[in-house]
């Protein structure tokens, strides 16, 4: 191998450097969180901590993992009473709906504290498939009959506040929130429609609807004014969204409509992910807003579902080792970049130019392999 002289050293270096990084980013590497024989279901992802469902001698208990270190997760287990599903997860906070007392409830655990298991809702009815965002805890209620969407601020574990959503004639099921917003599915017959509401003022919420087609829309998802969801309305299920700046006005756009089912879509930021059976089997698929690019995530024969992402961390469950165990893959390049156009230099494809891609153009320089040739000769 021939080295650049001095004259050609940065454009070698910058130049080397893109060609690694391009090579590397081409095929994300993932990863399985925490390998088991049991099933692992229901995966939810905030920052560094997975949280998930795992069968353990006949029941569900809560499982959840650290992966700051990919190759070595830091995993715990929540709670291995009676049967504990559908978590959700905020900064340190794990919430799920538990069967202790002989009725779907809502727990919780702070996992700087993780002795500490409390209470969000025991009441003697149902409450399951919790979200949560900051202090509020949000989830669906049968206390009166049907269900309807209630909330608590758990800022205070002893002084615990109950917001009331949504109390609606038809069933309101699987919220979910993010700041003052909260979306659902709103309905059942003759279709389901998506929903939300505004809790700022928490004595009055102020709800509107999203989407309400002659169709089924249902499974939202929410970021900042930003609302997903899965609708059959040509057939199929399909992946629209709606901007809900002016909540009177929610701009609606399609994200995919294949000739295929897409369902289950989650978002972060300027990135979503959903499952989709295109290929004969479930995938995960992805979505940029910045770019308006979709691409592929998963390609194995097996099945992915029901992602969940975090920044550029998408989870979901998989069955590729003939149970149902939590993969994961941390996302980069320019597929997922936030910008339109890289800037020259960009090697970590972070939209800027800083040390870390100095540090990547010295780590290269020497692979030059450049065309011409001429640009690696002394």
């Amino acid at each position: 191998m021939e080295k650049c002289n001095m004259e050609k050293l940065v454009l070698c270096m910058v130049l080397a450097a893109l060609s690694v990084s391009a090579a590397e980013g081409d095929t994300w590497q993932e990863f399985i969180v925490y390998p088991a024989t049991d099933d692992q279901q229901a995966p939810d992802i905030h920052g560094n901590i997975v949280a998930w469902q795992q069968s353990v001698d006949g029941d569900w208990d809560i499982y959840y993992a650290d992966i700051t270190n990919p190759e070595s997760p830091l995993v715990f287990d929540a709670g291995d009473y009676e049967d504990q599903m559908n978590p959700a997860v905020y900064g340190k906070r794990i919430v799920w709906q538990d069967y202790y007392y002989g009725n779907w409830d809502i727990f919780g655990i702070d996992i700087e504290n993780p002795g500490e298991i409390f209470a969000v809702a025991d009441f003697n009815e149902q409450q399951s498939n919790p979200a949560i965002y900051g202090d509020i805890v949000v989830w669906q209620d049968d206390f009166y009959g049907g269900w309807d969407i209630i909330a608590v601020d758990i800022s205070e574990l002893g002084n615990i506040e109950e917001i009331y959503v949504a109390f609606f004639d038809d069933d309101q099921q699987f919220p979910a929130i993010y700041g003052n917003t909260v979306v659902w599915t709103n309905g059942g017959e003759p279709d389901f429609d998506i929903y939300a509401t505004d809790i700022t003022d928490r004595s009055e919420p102020l709800s509107y609807l999203i989407a309400g087609y002659d169709a089924n829309q249902q499974a939202p998802a929410v970021y900042e004014t930003t609302v997903l969801w899965d609708d059959d309305f040509f057939g199929d299920c399909d992946i629209f969204g709606a901007d809900i700046y002016e909540p009177a006005r929610p701009i609606e756009f399609t994200i995919s409509a294949q000739s295929s089912w897409q369902i289950n879509p989650d978002i972060d930021g300027h990135l979503l992910v959903w499952q989709d059976d295109r290929n004969g089997n479930w995938d995960i698929y992805g979505y940029n807003l910045s770019t308006g690019k979709e691409f592929q995530i998963t390609d194995n024969p097996a099945n992915q579902t029901s992602p969940a992402i975090s920044g550029n961390t998408v989870v979901w469950q998989d069955d590729r080792n003939g149970n149902w165990n939590i993969y994961a893959v941390i996302l980069d390049g320019a597929e997922v970049a936030r910008c339109l156009a890289m800037p020259d230099g960009d090697i970590d494809g972070d939209c800027k130019v800083d040390f870390t891609d100095f540090s990547l153009m010295a780590a290269n320089w020497l692979d030059c392999n450049l065309e011409p040739e001429q640009l690696c000769r002394q």
